[in-house]
């Protein structure tokens, strides 16, 4: 009876000291920082998210607690699977390497929450490496942009040849009303230079109203 005793008091219900949770935390933030490091460096999307980068400082240190806590207590453990397997997150990520980034901190919080410190230490460091330098060596999508132009008849020649030398574009619109041709087309641009060498090249066309470059994120799948 007292070895039944003694388990019950130690494996079912366990304790969390301070500092280890502390250090859980802490190992799990600082890794943390370091994710969102590389998602900073690395990020080519049109719009910067702080939201999005403040959830993955969050779900490291979440997740480092609940771990914590389901490797401290058998009991409260199967009574917070169940209730985490009812929850339903909802919010759309539209950009897949966001979710590899979520899930890159999850994996960081659950290892420093099971103590596994100079893994998780190591393992996240590789990984933002490695990620980086294939980032580097040109491992990355460019950026799309719609180029909108205005056009009247006189230069709706000119513009259409213009626009057979840019090599990676999609037509999205070609309007004709009141008497001034619109052209609508999705173009990939890796550099600033080259946003301003394409304005520049319709801008010179004469019979053009305008030319604009619209950032945006594709979200069509198409």
């Amino acid at each position: 009876m007292e070895q039944i005793l003694n388990w019950i008091i130690t494996d079912l219900n366990g304790t969390i000291t301070l500092p280890e949770l502390l250090l859980s935390v802490g190992i799990a933030f600082l890794i943390a920082a370091f994710i969102l490091w590389v998602y900073k460096v690395t990020y080519t999307g049109v719009v910067y998210s702080n939201s999005f980068a403040l959830s993955i400082l969050l779900l490291a240190m979440v997740t480092s607690i609940i771990t914590r806590t389901i490797s401290s207590n058998i009991t409260l453990s199967l009574g917070m699977v169940g209730a985490l397997s009812i929850v339903r997150f909802r919010t759309a990520v539209k950009e897949p390497l966001d979710t590899a980034f979520m899930f890159w901190a999850i994996a960081a919080g659950i290892m420093t929450g099971a103590g596994l410190y100079l893994p998780s230490i190591i393992g996240s460091l590789l990984v933002g490496v490695l990620f980086f330098v294939a980032h580097m060596l040109g491992f990355k999508v460019s950026r799309r942009y719609l180029l909108v132009i205005r056009c009247d008849t006189m230069g709706k020649e000119l513009v259409e040849d213009t626009l057979k030398t840019i090599k990676h574009k999609k037509m999205r619109n070609h309007a004709f009303y009141n008497g001034a041709y619109e052209y609508t087309y999705e173009v990939e641009i890796k550099t600033e230079k080259e946003q301003t060498a394409i304005v520049s090249r319709f801008d010179m066309i004469s019979g053009v109203d305008s030319c604009s470059l619209v950032a945006y994120q594709n979200d069509f799948g198409e």
